[in-house]
């Protein structure tokens, strides 16, 4: 009895081993992979959702060559970078990327072409996790947002170089924050084009975005709609430019609403700069507004110091 109980305990633990060891640090995919293989370098699997399961937590999944590697969810720190190489996903009727993930866990997308065919829901859905960064990619064509943010929890997002458009659905746009009544959105925008959505950039209650050296243009509604209903809502815009947009560069609506302006264009929109029910548009004084149908005004200055 004791043996057979020994060698239980051996093989269960050759089985724990095993199960460890199918998760690999760094894995790859490739367009002539197949999920099947372990997904390492000389043996890639063929889909993001084939990898994810065999890499480790804050792994990585690298992309080999050119291809399209399909719709994923994740659920914990990971990063998925395409670097030199297409890195598609094609997302028609679904959402490219979801996050689900921790608390604790951070999500790095670099380098990745993210394709809704103008049924795809939402380029990137975030819904809990510690942190999303989106560094180098192109989102396009959904009917949602290209990178909705919807934490329940505090969290934090990154966009950098990265190009949003041509989401043009009802309820869509480029990107959006809009935390849970239990959550908080901070955001950096650097390099960031957003350009022929609906809306360029949305930011709701509790979402607090700061943007640099970002381009919004070409919006079918505003160029950057800051709302808030109970809950502080805020935008501070850099050296940027909102320009072309079909009903207005800046929207500011609701009494907790608050976008800054400084070393930032509004040219040759409908609307320039527009406060509604009590929203502040404040100014350094350092902006250049002017082209636009109606100029507007900002509703207060600030001091540079």
């Amino acid at each position: 009895m004791i043996r057979k109980i020994l060698l239980s305990c051996v093989i269960g633990g050759f089985a724990l081993a095993a199960g460890a060891s199918a998760q690999a640090t760094r894995t790859w995919v490739s367009g002539v992979g197949d999920d099947a293989n372990p997904c390492s370098r000389t043996a890639p699997c063929k889909t993001f959702a084939g990898a994810i399961s065999k890499t480790a937590a804050q792994g990585e999944i690298s992309v080999l060559d050119p291809g399209g590697f399909g719709a994923v969810t994740i659920t914990k720190s990971i990063s998925i970078v395409a670097e030199g190489v297409e890195g598609g996903i094609l997302a028609a009727g679904v959402n490219g990327v979801i996050v689900n993930a921790a608390a604790t866990d951070t999500v790095t997308l670099r380098g990745l072409t993210i394709e809704g065919a103008n049924t795809g829901v939402n380029g990137i859905r975030f819904l809990a996790g510690g942190a999303l960064h989106v560094e180098n990619c192109k989102i396009e064509r959904f009917t949602g947002f290209g990178i909705s943010f919807e934490p329940g929890a505090a969290s934090q997002l990154t966009v950098s170089n990265t190009i949003v458009s041509n989401n043009l659905g009802a309820s869509g746009g480029g990107i959006l924050l809009r935390p849970g009544a239990a959550g908080a959105a901070n955001a950096t925008f650097d390099g960031v084009v957003a350009s022929f959505n609906r809306i360029g950039f949305r930011i709701e209650d509790r979402g607090k975005a700061t943007a640099r050296n970002s381009t919004v243009s070409n919006s079918t509604t505003f160029g950057v709609h800051v709302k808030s209903v109970a809950a502080l809502a805020e935008l501070n815009l850099s050296a940027s430019q909102l320009a072309n947009n079909a009903s207005a560069g800046v929207r500011s609506e609701g009494a907790l609403a608050m976008v800054r302006l400084s070393d930032t264009s509004v040219f040759d929109n409908s609307s320039g700069l527009v406060s509604v029910s009590g929203g502040a548009v404040l100014s350094f004084g350092t902006n250049r507004i002017a082209g636009n149908a109606v100029n507007g005004a900002p509703t207060g200055a600030l001091v540079q110091q």
